[in-house]
């Protein structure tokens, strides 16, 4: 099914409002163009094309909630869907921490759509997995690798008035490049909204090199070390970090925010000064929808970590209510403020230390303190005198964000990741630390 207009979308919001009798309605309609394809050892596997279009319609009476879904559009399904919810609206007990459905906001367009994202053709992706394959082949590597692209629209639209339409458009790439005798391995992933940023070439190539340097790996013992993360090291282990930031979760003494004898530590300085970390929903680089889908309030500008300190923390409207404060939309981007120098200038800075490529099946250990406990992957290899020495075997790390951004030497560039722990747009810095936790080692290359 073709993605649907502004006035198509909201044609069929206006329907759904005007069928109701419930004391309120949230309608939320979204689409989407789903392109993939994915290869393993040096050939396509899969590929295909996924349409959709769903309509969520939320009502309530007095503090009665009821919920219908439904992907067909017509009037009759349309308004089936409508005495379903309101069906299980009256049979529903009260929700003790309702809250009526926002008045009506102010949505300020973010730039989450790029056309030459949306053009992208089954030959876009075959080219993709082709460089892939064709020059991991020359290299007598093994490659796979999974590419998706998408095209979007959002809708909502509430019975107070709101209304808010966007299309958002993305990217995701991933590959592995391993040795044909499986010794050494090689990564690379790039996550991008605009199309025309994204070179399949580039991603692939170091994924090949990685796999070329990491053969005959030696063991180096566990320890503290001097590490320098590339960006998706650190989004991975950022990630939990950043999930914590729910002010309720802090004053219920939930999470590693929650002061001891309650309340947060909002305005505590938690961090190394160099840590700033923000969301910005209009943000160039990882722009993001305006409203936060699951409340409808708009988003803005929130710094989260200001110098190091903590400096807000996100508020649902029941929270916000409960504690007099001010409640808007959850980010939906994290952005954490980094230089411009490159891997290669942290490395060339480092006298001794561990490069880690990525990191692999986090694990939680102690939410109060966010310690983490997961393996490194796919390229770590061994510093001396600001060049990289050889590669080395793979460890497992105990560590936990809060102490690793207390031990920042130097920060590098950031760039996009879509979080694999997160459900958020990020775009973090590759960092050097000091003291990293390596365990034990792993036999996983």
């Amino acid at each position: 099914m073709k993605n649907l207009n502004q006035d198509d979308a909201k044609r069929i919001c206006d329907k759904v409002l005007s069928l109701t009798s419930a004391d309120q309605c949230e309608v939320n309609l979204t689409g989407s163009r789903n392109g993939n394809i994915r290869y393993a050892r040096n050939a396509v596997s899969t590929a295909g094309l996924i349409e959709n279009t769903e309509l969520a319609i939320a009502v309530a009476f007095g503090k009665k909630q009821g919920v219908a879904t439904l992907n067909e559009l017509d009037d009759k399904s349309i308004e089936r869907a409508v005495r379903r919810a309101e069906e299980l609206a009256r049979l529903a007990p009260d929700n003790p921490e309702f809250m009526p459905t926002p008045a009506k906001q102010q949505y300020k367009a973010s730039e989450t759509f790029f056309q030459k994202t949306a053009d992208i053709d089954p030959e876009f992706r075959a080219q993709v997995a082709a460089y892939s394959i064709e020059n991991s082949r020359k290299n007598k590597l093994v490659a796979a690798g999974f590419f998706t692209d998408s095209d979007r629209f959002t809708a909502v639209a509430n019975s107070n008035g709101i209304f808010g339409f966007q299309r958002d458009t993305g990217l995701d790439f991933t590959i592995t490049v391993r040795t044909e005798d499986g010794r050494g391995s090689g990564w690379a992933k790039r996550s991008v909204g605009d199309a025309s940023k994204f070179d399949a070439r580039e991603a692939s190539d170091v994924a090949i090199e990685k796999a070329l340097r990491s053969v005959e790996a030696k063991a180096l013992e566990p320890g503290r070390y001097t590490v320098v993360l590339e960006p998706a090291a650190t989004s991975d282990i950022l990630a939990y970090m950043f999930n914590d930031f729910g002010a309720r979760e802090a004053d219920e003494g939930r999470s590693f925010l929650s002061k001891k004898g309650g309340g947060n530590r909002k305005g505590e300085k938690l961090f190394d000064e160099q840590v700033n970390v923000w969301s910005d929903p209009w943000d160039a680089n990882v722009a993001v929808l305006p409203w936060d889908g699951g409340s409808m309030l708009a988003r803005e500008r929130q710094d989260l970590i200001k110098n190091g300190r903590i400096q807000d923390l996100n508020y649902s409207m029941y929270w916000a209510k409960k504690q007099g404060q001010r409640a808007v939309g959850t980010p939906g981007n994290i952005i954490m403020g980094g230089t411009g120098k490159s891997t290669e200038e942290l490395i060339a800075n480092t006298k001794k230390g561990v490069l880690v490529t990525r990191t692999w099946y986090i694990r939680m250990v102690d939410p109060q303190s966010v310690l983490l406990t997961g393996l490194t992957r796919d390229g770590t290899f061994y510093i001396e005198n600001g060049k990289i020495k050889h590669p080395i075997k793979n460890f497992r790390f105990n560590e936990s964000p809060v102490s690793m951004l207390n031990n920042i030497d130097e920060l590098g560039r950031p760039e996009i990741l879509s979080g694999d722990e997160s459900p958020y747009q990020l775009l973090v810095p590759a960092m050097r630390v000091r003291d990293f936790n390596f365990t034990s080692l792993s036999d996983a290359v």
